[in-house]
């Protein structure tokens, strides 16, 4: 048994919350939200209306507003908060962190600017022992005990085998990787990517434009990937290809229903006060992304075009036609 504090409480962070919940290891989990109006309201309801409605949250789950007592109360600290607060997250814990913890980023972004992975932005705040969770998962299923594999990604190998036993279940199958890196290139471009095979569905492209677009779309994945240190093996798995299908395919992954409704014509900023506070990281994503491949020197033209249409005003259509007619090359 392990005492596990979630520090997130959007979607995945509470569906991670009830997944762990449900584990024949009895955790203790606390589930910690960045505000107390939050918190007292699921509290109050025993549900996270705001951002997971529908699931019940049993009073094993403890549910608080204040970051240190869920962090001093754990052993497990698994980060859940957008990849845009990860470096905030940690400076205000990293006085607190003892020797004994293990930090888990579920975060799949890049930081602006700097263009850190999350490992990064941890490793300079703290030396705690880090993981990464990856692979295909949508937070409603997981929530909902639907069978799901995920990737747990980390340099040590006893944290691994601690975190694959705590994290297991019936519903979710945990499997183990060293690749760092891979592992969070995987899961912060495929939101990119994801957000150009909206804007094909969109615009009514059709299955042989989708198809094009997610192997092309693995393709800049993988050399920057590769070129950061990551592994091109772990680009066929769960974090890389696992991950791309389901974001790229699947009807509730946010960054593809951004896509497809700025292929439908309708203007980012519209489209994001729609999702109601929720997060579709690539739209951040691609501009660091782009300052990453330019660093190594990668090529990245669905990302290139994926930017000047969020950034530049750049009209879907025109973008796919710059793709279309750009010189031939051996695959």
């Amino acid at each position: 048994m392990s005492r596990i504090a979630v520090l997130g409480a959007g979607a995945w962070g509470t569906a991670l919350a009830l997944s762990l919940q449900r584990s024949s290891q009895q955790h203790t989990v606390t589930l910690w939200a960045h505000t107390a109006t939050h918190a007292d309201a699921m509290q109050a309801t025993r549900e996270n209306t705001q951002f997971l409605p529908g699931f019940a949250l049993p009073r094993e789950i403890e549910i608080t507003s204040s970051l240190h007592d869920a962090v001093d109360n754990a052993d497990i600290l698994l980060a859940v908060t957008p990849s845009e607060f990860m470096g905030e997250t940690i400076a205000a814990i990293a006085p607190r962190l003892r020797p004994e913890h293990i930090f888990v980023s579920a975060a799949k972004g890049i930081e602006d600017d700097t263009f850190r992975l999350m490992s990064q932005v941890v490793a300079a705040a703290s030396p705690v022992r880090f993981a990464t969770l990856g692979g295909p998962t949508f937070a409603r299923e997981v929530a909902a005990a639907l069978p799901t594999a995920v990737t747990l990604a980390t340099h040590h190998s006893d944290v691994a085998r601690q975190l694959q036993r705590d994290f297991s279940s019936e519903s979710l199958r945990v499997y183990t990787n060293d690749d760092v890196v891979g592992v969070e290139l995987g899961g912060a471009l495929k939101n990119v990517i994801a957000l150009a095979a909206g804007v094909v569905a969109g615009l009514e492209l059709g299955h042989n434009a989708s198809a094009a677009l997610m192997t092309r779309g693995m393709a800049e994945i993988t050399r920057l990937a590769v070129a950061c240190g990551g592994r091109t093996e772990t680009m066929a798995g769960l974090a890389g290809y696992g991950d791309l299908v389901l974001t790229c395919t699947g009807s509730l992954s946010r960054n593809r229903t951004v896509g497809v409704e700025l292929g439908r014509g309708r203007t980012l900023p519209d489209i994001l006060a729609s999702l109601n506070g929720k997060v579709a990281e690539g739209v951040r994503c691609t501009t660091a992304a782009l300052g990453l491949a330019a660093r190594h020197g990668i090529e990245m033209p669905i990302t290139r075009e994926m930017h000047a249409i969020l950034n530049e005003g750049r009209a879907p259509q025109d973008a796919i036609r710059l793709l279309m007619t750009r010189p031939g090359r051996d695959e």
